[in-house]
């Protein structure tokens, strides 16, 4: 059975739809359009205090929200800034005016972007692992007393590690977090983020291999396949505690059917997630598996994607893999097939101030491709924009922000680039 996509306009937006060939209606009714836009869902959680709106005031030091831009008004180019050795990952590290750039290799750097320089390099545990494959050190977050790092040991097994920070560099003083048998040498997730609940959310692949064959992303008995949220305790006799409001939590005395770590399932290999630092509406990018490539919004409205499940491996994108759409399902806010790129890249929404038309915009892109891409969603429907720059260096590995919202591509080629205006 083919597929063809079918690009619908909108005034200047392009909203995709997927349309179903060969008369093949079993595909979850695919021959008509499906929308793609999330809705909030979810009451807002209560608060000790009444609404503004409700009391008749309004504080006057609460600046108005600002409007999303125009992202097809976006003119934009990449800027190199540096380049290093297989950069992998950028975090903004409180108290710290320099950013910590990750490369693939075990080394972690302070890094002056303006200038164009290393600083120092503060991490150095390429003794502790491989870059190879698709192996590593893949990701880090920080807060003001710790550097996690999330890599492959030289069994290829996952480690989260704790580093603990001492003013802008390491004590010395580490804590393993959490370890993860890896069946295969492939799909290890390795993303981190630090949410805006102050926990540590961490992206698991299904294991490897192709077609998920441990059925990890429907297996919540399994961190493979799935997403987590922690909450760090590198001091403490336990290394993490688990969130009571985790959705297999034992906090209620009942007997969990999943492990309490886990977030949300469902995933193959989510490569990059981040959240709207407006919003705090959680955005992934899954890589798929022979077809559809996509990216998924959790709305801080509805939980932030508390429970849910991504599909995967009963859905690739909007379409059935290996079965029916599962309970909890979130479908894809967009999707790509192969012809347009081989692995998505997951980046983040735009929230600086140099390029205002792309304000609101979701900027991502593809591995193979190196294009830059945004969604943006603010109007209701799903809108897409080819932003026509190719990422220096191609092999488009990661994005990064900085403190002021601006937005930076990490090629495996070694350019660290900045998005600017044109």
């Amino acid at each position: 059975m083919t597929r063809r996509l079918r690009r619908v306009w909108v005034g200047a937006a392009m909203v995709a739809v997927m349309a179903a060939a060969g008369g093949c209606a079993a595909d979850d009714e695919l021959l008509a359009p499906r929308p793609t836009v999330p809705s909030v869902t979810a009451a807002p959680a209560p608060t000790s205090e009444p609404p503004a709106e409700e009391t008749g005031t309004v504080d006057p030091e609460q600046p108005e929200p600002r409007p999303d831009g125009n992202m097809f008004a976006a003119d934009v180019d990449a800027e190199v800034v540096l380049t290093l050795d297989e950069p992998i990952d950028m975090a903004v590290a409180p108290g710290d005016d320099l950013v910590w750039v990750a490369e693939r290799a075990g080394l972690v750097s302070r890094v002056d972007i303006e200038r164009g320089e290393v600083v120092e390099t503060i991490l150095d545990i390429t003794a502790e692992t491989r870059a190879t494959g698709e192996q590593g050190l893949l990701g880090i977050a920080v807060t003001d007393r710790w550097l996690f790092a999330n890599f492959t040991d030289l069994a290829g097994d996952t480690r989260v590690e704790a580093f603990e920070r001492d003013g802008t560099g390491l004590s010395g003083w580490r804590r393993t977090i959490l370890t993860q048998q890896q069946p295969f040498r492939n799909h290890n997730g390795g993303d981190l983020a630090i949410g805006g609940d102050g926990l540590l959310y961490i992206g698991f692949g299904d294991g490897g291999s192709a077609g998920d064959p441990l059925d990890a992303g429907q297996d919540a008995t399994t961190w493979l396949g799935a997403v987590l949220r922690i909450e760090p305790t590198p001091e403490a006799v336990e290394p993490y505690n688990v969130p009571p409001d985790n959705p297999f939590s034992a906090a209620d005395g009942q007997d969990p059917a999943g492990r309490p770590e886990i977030f949300l399932t469902g995933v193959r290999n989510p490569w990059r997630f981040s959240f709207d630092r407006d919003r705090g509406d959680l955005w992934i990018a899954d890589v798929g598996q022979d077809r559809y490539e996509e990216v998924t919004v959790l709305l801080a409205a509805d939980g932030g994607g508390l429970g849910a499940n991504l599909g995967w491996r009963l859905r690739e994108g909007l379409h059935s893999y290996a079965g029916d759409e599962p309970p909890s399902h979130a479908d894809p806010v967009w999707e790509y097939g192969q012809d347009d790129g081989c692995s998505v890249t997951g980046g983040f929404v735009y929230r600086g101030s140099a390029i205002e038309d792309l304000y609101g915009a979701y900027v991502f892109g593809d591995y193979c491709t190196s294009r830059l891409w945004a969604v943006q969603i603010s109007t209701g429907e799903v809108e897409f924009r080819d932003l026509g720059v190719e990422v220096p260096g191609g092999a488009l590995a990661s994005f990064g922000e900085d403190a002021q919202g601006e937005l930076y591509t990490l090629s495996l080629n070694g350019p660290v680039a900045r998005i600017v205006p044109s």
